[in-house]
């Protein structure tokens, strides 16, 4: 360059030193790279506006990850970033290490990053060799801790053997990686592969059920205990030249085979194999010994945890029923189990299904009278499960006796009161939940026994879902003189009822409230047969399932799980639990002198089964009105009411009847009450907002009702 000649422009010296630039913006989510940053990316060499999933399809993962990090940590210290990134092909390889310095800023407002910064590739030398340590001497303890701590986490995040090996198998160690793995284990007096990785199906064969006293690295290792080193394959020929023939042909030049020690037991051995020289220097073997030890802690903890899963659910399995006829003649029974995670996956939750006196002779046929039973132990323990397994027999045992569903639940808890309380002081009283429901299949009719258990739901033929409200009383075993009153309802065709513990239901950080609203959206918008949609249920809390599931999946459960389905046919033919275009759903409850507080449950009902009307107006009318015509029955008579609501499909429309039935002969009549009277508006308010409304006298009693047409030409609710 000539004195006096202008300065040549920056990117034009960058790329003299084969150096690109870049600009990422995480505001708008685009990297703008000039020419010679996009040839180190393996793009066209010109400058161009990229997506960041572009780019990061062209970097190692680990290495995307790595610059999020220095990019926050450079801007929370007002540094320069910088980074080694990998660049990666079409198949994912590696086809060059590059090395990006930047400098990011961070807008408050945006809450977003502005990054621009450079990219070069740098020459890595080979690894094992001299230069290659030397590359990375100067922070050889950062990386050497960093490695150390994210294996460390890995291995202890693994839940099975298959994902050690897994783990163990991704591991890449500071300046030198094994490209062959293989653990071995011992069983008698032989050696076993637990696992390996690098090598084809069927090359482990010839060391397979090797004895421990056959000349081999990994048979003097489990032997000694003492970890051996073999940097060349000259000094591998020369102490073991028996089997040095069966390594040969792998074209590996070093190996490292250490001892897995747990509690000072040798329980196996550990290969790293490398294709180029590793003089395994002393910071060398300290980061495979510290690897070869999580490694076996990792192993010891899956092998048990294994060992424990299979143990904990044979005995689960042992104590959980067969569902005995499972296709009764117009309806299916479907059910579903899952332990809970974590200990020993025992827990209290269980279901059965128990044939009745007087339909035993049909029950092999399935046209029997039988009993569907849920509940749940207090406790997630072996003496819960324990309790759970005696309750279950002692309750086939009340119910094959021919008692009604409330003798049913009082025995029970008597019995339970009795089998854990040992005294005032008694720090052990368990408790059990329990919902017994007698379903007779000729009739369709389910009487309901409740102890402390969440209420049923029913889904409709038409997929609306109602909680079915059911009289009941404590949990078992609290009172052994407690009262069950019993619920009659009818399964109408193309009806499914749902039962499930709480577990179903709150798992996830849901309530009561919030899991209700998962599990009726599931139920809602799902059109298969009875056991998909058991599954289905199981998977939208937590993933694939099976009929009784155990392992990774119920390890991250917070609550055992158990659900039971019943469902009517509804004219699709045998064990069809659907039916299409319905003409009325309804809905019944009744309303005791004794419990006002049900004429809450009743509008709430009455709500749910207009959740897709088309007029939120005639929604909170139809409300009104059933409130008033409820506590008038409660107010003027010393009768019960009894709620039927229906809707009603048809060519012309929708409509919806409100019936309420008492058995005091005294008819209402309408009143002009004064400006401050209290009362005397029911009959006013129906008049004025029904469509239709009437009071019919009955042989005992009365009914008062009314029905509203949906508008046409509206579009229905979202439900």
């Amino acid at each position: 360059m000539r004195t006096g000649e202008p300065l040549p422009a920056v990117g034009e010296v960058l790329a003299a030193l084969a150096t690109g630039q870049w600009h990422w913006s995480t505001a708008t989510g685009q990297v703008t790279v000039d020419a010679e940053a996009a040839r180190l990316l393996g793009l066209p060499a010109e400058q161009a506006t990229l997506r960041e999933s572009q780019v990061r399809a062209r970097l190692h993962p680990v290495d995307w990850n790595e610059i999020a990090g220095v990019i926050q940590l450079a801007v929370a210290e007002d540094t320069l970033g910088e980074v080694r990134v990998r660049i990666m092909d079409e198949r994912g390889e590696v086809v060059r290490v590059t090395r990006s310095r930047f400098k990011p800023g961070f807008d408050p407002e945006k809450r977003s990053y502005e990054v621009i910064g450079t990219l070069q590739e740098v020459t890595e030398p080979t690894p094992g060799t001299p230069a290659g340590r030397r590359a990375v001497t100067g922070d050889w303890r950062r990386s050497r801790e960093a490695f150390l701590l994210d294996a460390g986490r890995a291995l202890a995040e693994a839940r099975s053997t298959a994902e050690v090996l897994r783990v163990a198998a991704g591991l890449s160690m500071p300046g030198f990686s094994p490209d062959g793995l293989a653990v071995f284990g011992v069983s008698g007096d032989r050696l076993t592969i637990i696992g390996h990785h690098g090598h084809q199906p069927g090359e482990e064969d010839p060391f397979t059920h090797m004895a421990l006293d056959t000349d081999y690295p990994a048979a003097e290792v489990v032997r000694t205990g003492r970890a051996v080193y073999l940097s060349t394959p000259e000094q591998y020929r020369a102490r073991y030249p028996l089997t040095w023939p069966l390594a040969a042909h792998f074209g590996r030049r070093s190996w490292a085979f250490l001892p897995l020690t747990v509690a000072g037991r040798t329980m196996g051995a550990w290969m790293a194999a490398f294709t180029y020289p590793v003089a395994f220097t002393p910071d060398e073997r300290s980061v495979l010994t510290t690897v070869a030890r999580m490694l076996a802690q990792a192993l010891s903890r899956a092998g048990a945890a294994e060992t424990q899963r299979e143990l904990t659910d044979g005995l689960q399995r042992s104590m959980m029923p067969t569902l005995g006829p499972r296709e009764i003649p117009g309806m299916r029974v479907a059910a579903r189990y899952v332990p809970t995670g974590g200990g020993l996956q025992v827990g209290g939750d269980w279901y059965d299904m128990i044939p009745l006196p007087g339909g035993t002779s049909r029950a092999a046929s399935g046209g029997g009278r039988f009993a569907l039973v849920i509940g749940d132990v207090q406790g997630h323990d072996v003496r819960a499960a324990g309790l759970m397994g005696q309750l279950r027999i002692a309750l086939r045992a009340y119910a094959s006796e021919g008692h009604r569903p409330d003798a049913v639940l009082s025995r029970a808890s008597r019995f339970l009161h009795g089998m854990t309380d040992d005294g005032p002081d008694s720090a052990d009283l368990r408790f059990a939940t329990c919902l017994y429901v007698e379903v007779d299949p000729a009739a369709a009719t389910l009487d309901i026994a409740r102890a402390g258990h969440p209420d049923p739901a029913i889904r409709m033929a038409d997929g609306t879902v109602l909680t079915r409200p059911t009289a009941g009383g404590l949990p078992l075993g609290i009172d052994p003189d407690a009262d069950y009153p019993t619920t009659r309802l009818t399964l109408e065709p193309g009806e499914t009822m749902l039962l499930c513990t709480d577990g179903l239901i709150e798992t996830g950080g849901h309530d009561l409230e919030t899991g209700w609203k998962r599990i009726r959206s599931i139920l809602e918008e799902h059109d298969g047969d009875l056991e998909q949609l058991a599954d289905a249920l199981l998977q939208a809390v937590h993933g694939p399932s099976s009929h009784h599931t155990t392992g990774p999946l119920a390890d991250r459960r917070e609550d055992d799980i158990a659900v039971l389905l019943l469902g009517r046919a509804g004219g699709g033919g045998h064990g069809d639990t659907t039916v299409v275009g319905p003409t009325v759903r309804r809905t019944v409850l009744t309303v005791a002198q004794a419990e006002p507080e049900r004429v809450a449950i009743g509008r709430q009902q009455l709500r749910e089964l207009l959740h897709d009307w088309a007029s939120p107006d005639q929604v909170d009318s139809a409300v009104l009105l059933l409130s008033e015509m409820l506590t008038n029955v409660l107010v003027h008579t010393d009768a019960d009411a009894l709620l039927l609501a229906e809707v009603h499909s048809g060519p012309d429309g929708r409509r919806m009847r409100v019936e309420v039935t008492d058995t005091s002969d005294d008819l209402p009549h309408k009143r002009r009450p004064g400006e401050l009277a209290s009362s005397g508006r029911g009959l006013m308010l129906i008049e004025l907002l029904a469509d239709a409304w009437g009071v019919d006298p009955r042989g005992e009693g009365k009914s008062i009702w009314f029905e509203l047409t949906e508008p046409e030409g509206t579009v229905p609710q979202t439900p």
